[in-house]
């Protein structure tokens, strides 16, 4: 480690203690993502609120740290070689979800499946298609989650995000640029602080039944017994990402610890021992392979994280 990187290092994990951040060294990145694969990770962060990660990764810009504020890990595939740099996370505190009528606000840090039980005890209609999705708030609005027909871009109703100057701004919902899978803030810099969701009021036990029978309907049809992202490629226009790696012949596909799900086949599933280049090697296969066999273009819904953005480690 260069003597320059390891000063940009022990500056930011100084800041991140002043600030009431855990700060580990050389931390196992697949302790932290769904998928449970990746290298170490050179500082990790656990920040007591999503404004001081903030806060956190814009000083890290600053001195061109290379870091990432880091949600649940549902989206991401880290590289067997780590991630050189900061990788910052937020605490997730239940504490701190707010219920106003039928507005209902939570840190960028709160599990988003802990946003709809909140909801659902205080009798609000509108999450549920989102019940289940293992990711958080802000992890769910940079990339308009969405599930059973419905997005998280159908109930947002504004946006606290910080700007690199430090200032936090209010976005309407007109502003964040909800398109599939994306947002304004995957281009913009920004970094989400916390969302606003108009709900409806609702039977509490009829809001509950629903979601129940979505987690059923998950159970049924996906792989939720193996570590996975969720869904690993995008919808193709016109049809579906299983359908189309099912009709190639991929699924049950494996490549060292990884497998394409024989249960559905936009899984691709950690059997024990996986590592990234694993989970790569099936990426790889099925966009070649779907492409050559029904002409789609399969583009991943999973960030694909480098693990270093400079040359000088």
């Amino acid at each position: 480690m260069k003597l320059e990187y390891r000063e940009k290092i022990e500056k930011i994990a100084a800041l991140g203690e002043s600030l009431g951040a855990e700060i580990i060294y050389n931390e196992p990145l697949s302790r932290h993502t769904t998928v449970k694969v990746g290298g170490n990770c050179d500082l990790f962060i656990k920040a007591p609120d999503s404004k001081t990660a903030a806060r956190i990764y814009f000083a890290c810009k600053d001195i061109r740290l290379y870091s990432m504020v880091l949600g649940n890990g549902s989206n991401c595939l880290f590289s067997d070689g780590g991630f050189r740099g900061a990788a910052i996370v937020s605490s997730d505190s239940k504490s701190e979800i707010e219920i106003e009528g039928t507005l209902i606000k939570a840190p960028a840090g709160a599990l988003l499946m802990n946003v709809c039980k909140a909801a659902q005890q205080a009798g609000l209609s509108g999450m549920e298609c989102l019940y289940g999705i293992p990711g958080t708030v802000g992890g769910a609005v940079y990339m308009n989650a969405g599930a059973y027909g419905g997005e998280i871009k159908n109930i947002t109703v504004g946006v606290e995000a910080m700007e690199a100057d430090g200032k936090v701004r209010t976005f309407t919902a007109d502003e964040l640029s909800f398109g599939y899978r994306t947002s304004r803030f995957e281009r913009s810099g920004e970094i989400i602080i916390s969302a606003t969701f108009g709900l409806k009021s609702g039977s509490r036990d009829e809001i509950l039944e629903k979601m129940e029978e979505l987690i059923q309907r998950r159970k049924s049809r996906q792989p939720l017994e193996f570590p996975s992202f969720g869904s690993a490629f995008k919808r193709p226009e016109g049809t579906y990402a299983g359908l189309v790696i099912e009709q190639s012949g991929l699924k049950g596909r494996k490549f060292g610890g990884a497998q394409i799900s024989p249960k559905h086949a936009n899984f691709i599933v950690n059997l024990g021992g996986a590592s990234a280049s694993d989970i790569m090697g099936l990426i790889t296969m099925a966009q070649k392979e779907v492409l050559e066999k029904t002409g789609y273009s399969l583009e991943p819904e999973v960030r694909l994280i480098p693990v270093s953005q400079e040359e000088d480690r």
